[in-house]
């Protein structure tokens, strides 16, 4: 009976152990930029591996055209690949959440701005959406970016 409390006690203690080295060897690390913050259900961003992973972020406030809230709202996301020590040059994949289709042309126009013929956009997908948990946003923006080789 003995053993078999010591044999539990020292498989608590390995699990205890390896779960966090797990963890760090798959080089998960949040990102947070300057003047940021996370909060217990959310990181602004996640870098694994070669990729960073920026949460669907939300425009600025005050911000009330498309084409204001889509440049605040890439330029959150910029901030955030600058943080984690990328670009937008490297962003691989994006989704823009819209709340009116009919915002569709002025988000691209904005959108458009951030990339250049030598540094073409990511892939990306474009969904409408009835709601964002900001009433006064009328668009949501995620993207994934490559680290720099």
């Amino acid at each position: 009976m003995r053993k078999s409390v010591r044999f539990v006690a020292l498989a608590c203690v390995v699990a205890a152990a390896v779960a966090p080295t797990a963890v760090r060897a798959q080089g998960r690390e949040v990102i947070v930029p300057t003047g940021g913050r996370g909060s217990a259900t959310l990181s602004p961003a996640v870098r694994v591996g070669g990729l960073v992973f920026a949460s669907g972020q939300l425009p600025a406030r005050g911000d009330s055209t498309i084409e204001t809230q889509t440049t605040s709202t890439l330029n959150n996301i910029k901030n955030l690949f600058e943080a984690s020590g990328t670009s937008m040059n490297n962003a691989v994949k994006c989704t823009v959440f819209l709340v009116n289709l009919a915002d569709f042309q002025g988000m691209n126009a904005s959108y458009a701005k951030f990339w250049s013929p030598e540094n073409p956009p990511p892939a990306r997908s474009t969904v409408v959406v009835s709601a964002l948990v900001v009433a006064s946003a009328k668009l949501e923006i995620e993207c994934i970016a490559a680290m720099p080789k």
